[in-house]
């Protein structure tokens, strides 16, 4: 993958230092723009939304002579086309800086737009992890950080779990093949920790079922309620992230 000219810096595309020794990439990939722009800044929502206002003032304007009617109409389309224009660009802005990169020892997120940032996630700061799919067949992969380390929901957006404001999850969103990355994830994570079990949930459906003592979980199943809180092992990891 050749790097954009603002991240020649890196020592590799996505990782801003060389992997130590017997560490190696295992996936590397980005949102689909097309994705984002419909599930993570809902312009299709939005578009039913600005049709319905266009109609409602089609119908009060209705009784008005056609001059003074069609401006009026003329401004609101523009207006509304302007910012789904604008949202759609910045979906695709975000697609473009982005790139997750998963090793068999860490999650490692480049995000940004203006301001990059790389955030490194290593298994032993994960406490949970959950994968959340779409009808479109793209889906998001959601980590929990283990013990008190936590990242800024502003510096994590639109890579954060909706509505996770107290404690922000980081993300892996709008991912094209993300039941294929879900499976790398939890087999490296098993592979890093023998000894322990480990199952992604569904974001949204009904936790599944583990086969080791809640003790022995280092990454349990997320609740499936986007309210509900994230289960925790007896004895959480501490360290950063």
């Amino acid at each position: 993958m050749k790097p954009h000219h603002e991240h020649e810096f890196e020592a590799a595309p996505g990782l801003p230092e060389a992997l130590p020794q017997g560490e190696h990439i295992l996936w590397q990939g980005a949102p689909s723009a097309k994705s984002l722009a419909l599930h993570v800044f809902h312009v299709r929502s939005l578009c039913f939304y600005f049709a319905a206002m266009l109609l409602v003032q089609g119908l009060y304007l209705a009784g008005e002579p056609e001059g003074l009617a069609f401006k009026p109409l003329l401004l609101s389309l523009v207006a509304a086309a302007l910012a789904l224009s604008l949202l759609g660009a910045v979906a695709w802005f975000a697609a473009r800086n982005t790139l997750y990169t998963l090793t068999n020892r860490r999650v490692v997120m480049r995000i940004g737009i203006v301001l990059t940032l790389t955030l490194n996630l290593p298994f032993k700061a994960l406490s949970a992890a959950a994968v959340r799919t779409y009808k479109d067949g793209t889906g998001d992969i959601v980590v929990d950080l283990a013990g008190s380390d936590r990242i800024g929901w502003a510096h994590l957006w639109p890579h954060a779990r909706p509505w996770a404001l107290r404690k922000p999850q980081p993300s892996l969103r709008c991912l094209p093949d993300v039941q294929r990355v879900a499976g790398l994830l939890q087999t490296a994570w098993a592979a890093a920790n023998p000894g322990l079990t480990a199952s992604l949930g569904q974001v949204g459906a009904s936790p599944v079922a583990q086969s080791a003592p809640r003790s022995a979980q280092a990454l349990p199943t997320m609740q499936a309620a986007p309210a509900a809180r994230v289960a925790r092992p007896a004895a959480p990891h501490t360290a950063a992230a």
